[in-house]
């Protein structure tokens, strides 16, 4: 049995690799959250059965293109961080995280509006690693995010409202 001394301690945001495919990938590690989650597009299910998609999107620095096909796939309903259930397809991927190889079940969900393109939930860290929040690499502190969105605010209101207050409102 693994004790807490053997385990690799990581913060809440660390840099993921999936293979060549995908390098250092800043990823919000998330021990709220039960599954794990990454970007990824033109997702479709093809007559022979198998699932085809690419990882992240186009306008994406790590997004290449490639088409993944796996025959090894499930879905779920996933309820999102806005209230809405929605089926998703899942798979497994290994992911390397802080040197370590680790394979996890991955929704594939679109996480272009999403500050982090991969969310590592506790069940791929469960036992492998433990979390020091306060480690991160990226990590913005609450005050200097307020600070960011105030100077935004300051230099134009009218896109920081189109930006972040209702996106969803007509321009008039």
């Amino acid at each position: 049995m693994r004790t807490d001394m053997d385990r690799q301690i990581i913060g809440i945001i660390e840099n993921v690799s999936i293979g060549e495919r995908a390098v250092d990938v800043p990823a919000k590690i998330d021990t709220g959250a039960d599954s794990s989650a990454i970007w990824a597009s033109n997702i479709h299910v093809g007559r022979d059965g198998h699932l085809r998609f690419s990882l992240f999107g186009e306008g994406s620095s790590y997004y290449n293109g490639k088409i993944f096909k796996r025959a090894d796939f499930s879905v779920a309903k996933v309820k999102s961080s806005n209230g809405q259930t929605e089926i998703r397809y899942r798979t497994h991927f290994t992911v390397t995280i802080a040197g370590k190889k680790v394979r996890g079940l991955f929704n594939l969900s679109d996480r272009s509006h999403n500050r982090y393109k991969i969310l590592i939930g506790r069940r791929t860290i469960s036992g492998k690693f433990l979390v020091d929040v306060s480690r991160g690499s990226e990590r913005m502190s609450a005050g200097a995010q307020t600070k960011r969105l105030r100077q935004e605010l300051q230099k134009d209101p009218y896109q920081f409202h189109k930006d972040y207050v209702n996106k969803k409102e007509a321009v008039s």
